[in-house]
C-alpha cells in the first residue's frame, strides 16, 4: 500500500512538474506572439499619431522585444520561434528607418550649404566655431575653399553671401587659435588658401548677381 501511494506520489508530482513546464512554455510563446503582433500592428498606425508618440512607440518595442528574447529559453526547441523573432525584427528595422527618414527636420539650403563647407552638422544657427582649433583649422580652411571652388558655378548670390559670412566668422576663430599654438607652416598654408579665395568670391559673386539681374530683366 505505501509503495502505491509512493509511486502515486511521484506521477504526481511528474506531472505537476510536466504541466508546470508546457505552461512555461506557453507562456514563452504568447510572448513572442504577442511581440511578432506588436510589430505588425505599428505599422497599421496613421502616420500622425506614430509621429507624435513615436517615443513611447520605440519604448514598448523594446520591452517587447526584450520578453521575446528571454522566453526564447524556455522552449526547448526554438528554432522556429527565434525564425519568427528575427523576421520581425528586420520588418520594424525597416519601417523604423522610414520613420526615422519622416521625423528628421527639414534641412534649410542654409544649412545644406553649411554642411557641405564645414562637414555634416559642424555649424548650425549659432554659429559656433568652438570645435576649430590649432591642430585642424588648416583642414577647415582647406575643405572650406576647394568645396568653394568646385562649386562656385552653382551658387547663387544668397549663398556667396552666406559664404561670405561663415568665411569671416571662419577667420574670426582663426585669430582665436593663432594664441593657442598654431605652426608657422600651417599659418602659411593658410595664407595660401586666402590668398586663393579672394578673386574667387569677388569675381563670382558679381558674376551671380549681374545673372539674377539679367534674369529679372526679361
Amino acid at each position: 500500500m505505501k509503495n502505491i501511494q509512493l509511486l502515486s506520489g511521484i506521477v504526481l508530482i511528474a506531472l505537476a512538474f510536466t504541466s508546470c513546464k508546457d505552461e512555461k512554455q506557453e507562456q514563452a510563446k504568447k510572448k513572442i506572439d504577442s511581440y511578432v503582433a506588436y510589430v505588425d500592428s505599428v505599422k497599421n498606425v496613421a502616420e500622425d499619431d506614430l509621429k507624435a508618440d513615436w517615443k513611447d512607440v520605440e519604448a514598448e518595442y523594446e520591452r517587447r522585444a526584450e520578453n521575446a528574447q528571454a522566453a526564447l529559453a524556455d522552449l526547448k526547441d526554438n528554432t522556429a520561434e527565434t525564425e519568427k523573432i528575427n523576421e520581425s525584427k528586420i520588418k520594424y528595422e525597416e519601417f523604423k528607418n522610414q520613420m526615422v527618414a519622416k521625423l528628421a527636420p527639414e534641412v534649410t539650403p542654409k544649412q545644406k550649404l553649411r554642411n557641405s563647407l564645414f562637414g555634416e552638422g559642424k555649424i548650425g544657427d549659432d554659429m559656433s566655431f568652438a570645435w576649430v582649433n590649432a591642430k585642424n583649422i588648416l583642414s577647415v580652411y582647406d575643405q572650406f575653399v576647394n568645396t568653394v571652388q568646385n562649386n562656385k558655378d552653382s551658387y547663387s548670390r544668397e549663398d556667396w553671401d552666406e559664404i561670405k559670412l561663415m568665411y569671416e566668422a571662419l577667420d574670426s576663430r582663426k585669430n582665436t587659435v593663432e594664441k593657442e599654438g598654431l605652426t608657422a607652416e600651417d599659418n602659411r598654408k593658410i595664407a595660401g588658401l586666402k590668398i586663393k579665395f579672394a578673386p574667387m568670391y569677388t569675381l563670382n559673386r558679381m558674376g551671380a548677381k549681374s545673372e539674377e539681374n539679367a534674369a529679372a530683366k526679361k
